[in-house]
């Protein structure tokens, strides 16, 4: 895509509100594909969680151009440069970086995988686990051997998700949903538990989530 972009002129812009600021490993994901965007978006782990904000970072290359114009980029939000909020992000950022919290990012990542393959990859109704670092999808089918989703009427994800924040489980899982075909069906849970995460803590995690997956669908298939 990289390629594309570069041969016809066109800016890359990378998404990665959810994905970014460490959550993979690093602290941006593309750092592991061997590319760079020209522009890129990030948030979610910018203040993890205390305070919203968000952020664009633009290339050397594109900031440049604005220079040799007006020098201005006009745009606007309004709470943009929120004070309290950028005190937070500030504070996040260097809490991960003085407890060096991207190498238990990489060394819990693995494990998280490993559990979560051993515990659901042979359920009849996952289709799909995959991810890297702290941030991991399970994918939800009818028929496992062809990929079938559910109906987009049945609501699994959504279903899954509410069942989990009952007392039984206590667990917030991330749902989603139109990532089969035709953009509308497919179900999907995410996991992205914290950066200090501890290996009885990853236990802990697939081994509620494994509960809770098999629990809806005895409920659900029967």
């Amino acid at each position: 895509m990289e390629a594309v972009c570069r041969k016809y002129g066109a800016l890359l812009i990378l998404d990665e509100v959810m994905c970014g600021m460490g959550r993979t490993g690093t602290m941006h994901a593309w750092q592991q594909e061997g590319v760079g965007p020209d522009i890129q978006t990030i948030g979610k782990c910018l203040g993890g969680g205390y305070q919203p904000v968000a952020g664009v970072l633009a290339s050397r290359h594109v900031i440049d151009v604005l220079r040799q114009g007006s020098s201005v980029f006009v745009h606007g939000h309004t709470y943009q440069g929120h004070p309290a909020a950028c005190a937070a992000a500030l504070e996040v950022q260097r809490i991960i970086r003085d407890e060096d919290l991207l190498s238990n990012v990489r060394t819990k990542g693995p494990h998280l995988s490993k559990s979560l393959f051993q515990k659901l990859g042979g359920h009849p109704n996952v289709g799909d686990i995959r991810g890297r670092g702290l941030f991991w999808g399970i994918e939800f089918v009818k028929n496992k051997e062809t990929g079938e989703p559910f109906p987009l009427s049945d609501q699994v994800a959504m279903e899954i998700s509410e069942l989990a924040l009952g007392k039984e489980y206590a667990i917030s899982v991330y749902p989603g949903t139109g990532t089969a075909r035709d953009g509308l069906a497919g179900d999907h849970i995410i996991l992205a538990p914290p950066y200090n995460i501890t290996g009885d803590d990853v236990e802990l995690i697939t081994s509620t989530v494994k509960r809770l997956v098999e629990d809806y669908f005895k409920r659900k298939v029967g």
